[in-house]
């Protein structure tokens, strides 16, 4: 009969048994653990500090404050913002006394998504962190300067983390196949594929080699391919990667859609990409670039409901926030399209890049010194308010010596229409003026 007390627990998560146990072997951040940098002379100082490490995650956040609690030699307490309350922060704190008084160990109290505890479980522990009776490091996805108390910032350090490159995720794997994954081989397009679908997050590519490791056992095989890759994780990995082809033929497809004011497609597309595990983040500063580029003046309240939108996200964070982008992705591809802003924008670029530099017309230089009017700086100005309409017909304000441009052509369509109108108007009047100005007002 076997021994109902011997050890047959299942094998530690991969993620577990892969933490680094030094900092040597943490892969990543090296604007902060490499020689001279801020968190490696943390280590190195001897002195303990409070600190937030802020990052997406997968980043290392959690092994960093065991690793800190480890070189010091202190206790590691943790607890989890979205499941603790006051009275689990009470219980560290006792726990942390105890420490203290009966083995004269300080204690780390380590808090993951500690954005998510409110003012009054923030203010719970801070008196514990002014009097040093445990060292606070929190970490959060979210900026600690909307999501944390003002009190809580001053006494912490903010470290920022970031996502791991596709080269420091492509190490990892080649840690995890020498050491963990019994051999298992993986051919250049899977890796890709892979190294695309982590999206900078060292857990997710640990989870999911470990997910193949599972089904190449149960296969018996040894050497991944993509074709294994499509049977086995279809619903994970979809049919792009972050970097892929078929990421930015997705990315392409949306803008398209949005430009072709077909509410339906747009959404669709946006929706596939979520559904498929791309960075909402990055997928709010695209939609805001096509509000900018394909909207402009005709509709700008477009270009206010996108940042809106991609700041309600950053506000609530997946899945809540998700639905302002597909709004905003929605009310683009309804409202009035113009690119005549993107457009006069690169064409002014083009013309400023290859064109000298010209002088400033004095009339309209400041001058607001005596040697400066003395020197006809500002002499002759029109100022637009005194003049009929609010408009000094037959005015220059270009460099004297300029050919004529034409950068802005606003089209008929939404406001850009009213645009139009009110520019063909003043060209009238400075005709009327007796010095008709053919160049481009601003």
């Amino acid at each position: 009969m076997a021994d109902l007390f011997s050890s047959n627990a299942p094998a530690a998560p991969l993620a577990e048994r892969l933490r680094p146990k030094r900092i040597d072997e943490v892969i990543g951040q090296p604007h902060l653990l490499g020689i001279g940098k801020p968190l490696r002379l943390a280590f190195e100082s001897g002195k303990l500090h409070s600190m937030i490490l802020w990052g997406p995650p997968g980043v290392g956040k959690t092994t960093l404050a065991r690793l800190m609690a480890q070189a010091f030699d202190a206790e590691f307490v943790p607890l989890s913002a979205v499941l603790s309350g006051v009275k689990d922060i009470r219980d560290a704190i006792a726990q942390a006394q105890q420490m203290l008084q009966q083995h004269g160990r300080h204690t780390i109290l380590f808090v993951d998504e500690v954005h998510r505890f409110n003012k009054s479980q923030q203010d719970a522990f801070l008196p514990y962190v002014e009097q040093g009776l445990v060292t606070f490091i929190g970490a959060t996805t979210e900026n600690p300067s909307f999501e944390l108390n003002n009190a809580l910032l001053s006494r912490a350090q903010v470290y920022v983390l970031q996502s791991l490159s596709e080269l420091e995720l492509g190490q990892l794997l080649e840690r995890a196949q020498r050491t963990a994954l019994d051999g298992l081989k993986f051919d250049d397009a899977a890796r890709e594929r892979i190294v695309g679908y982590a999206d900078g997050d060292a857990r997710r590519l640990l989870n999911v080699l470990e997910q193949l490791q599972t089904a190449a056992s149960a296969a018996n095989i040894t050497n991944i391919t993509t074709a294994f890759l499509d049977d086995t994780l279809a619903q994970k990995l979809r049919r792009f990667d972050k970097g892929g082809e078929a990421f930015y033929d997705q990315i392409s497809a949306l803008h398209k859609s949005v430009r072709g004011s077909n509410p339906d497609a747009a959404l669709y597309w946006l929706v596939r990409m979520l559904d498929g595990g791309a960075d909402p983040r990055y997928l709010s500063r695209r939609i805001v670039r096509m509000a900018w580029e394909d909207i402009g003046l005709a509709d700008p309240r477009a270009i206010q409901l996108t940042m809106d939108a991609a700041q309600t996200y950053e506000r609530l964070g997946s899945p809540e926030g998700e639905l302002a982008l597909a709004q905003a992705v929605l009310y683009m591809a309804c409202a009035p399209k113009s690119n005549a802003g993107y457009v006069a924008y690169n064409a002014a670029r083009a013309f400023v890049s290859q064109d000298g530099s010209r002088e400033v017309p004095l009339h309209l230089r400041n001058a607001p010194t005596k040697l400066m009017k003395q020197l006809d700086y500002g002499k002759g100005y029109r100022y637009a308010h005194d003049e009929a309409d609010g408009y000094a017909a037959g005015e220059n304000y270009f460099p004297d010596d300029m050919p004529e441009v034409s950068f802005y052509q606003p089209t008929g369509c939404g406001l850009e229409a009213k645009i139009a109108e009110k520019l063909a108007r003043l060209r009238d009047l400075d005709a009327q003026a007796g010095e008709p100005d053919k160049k481009q007002k601003n």
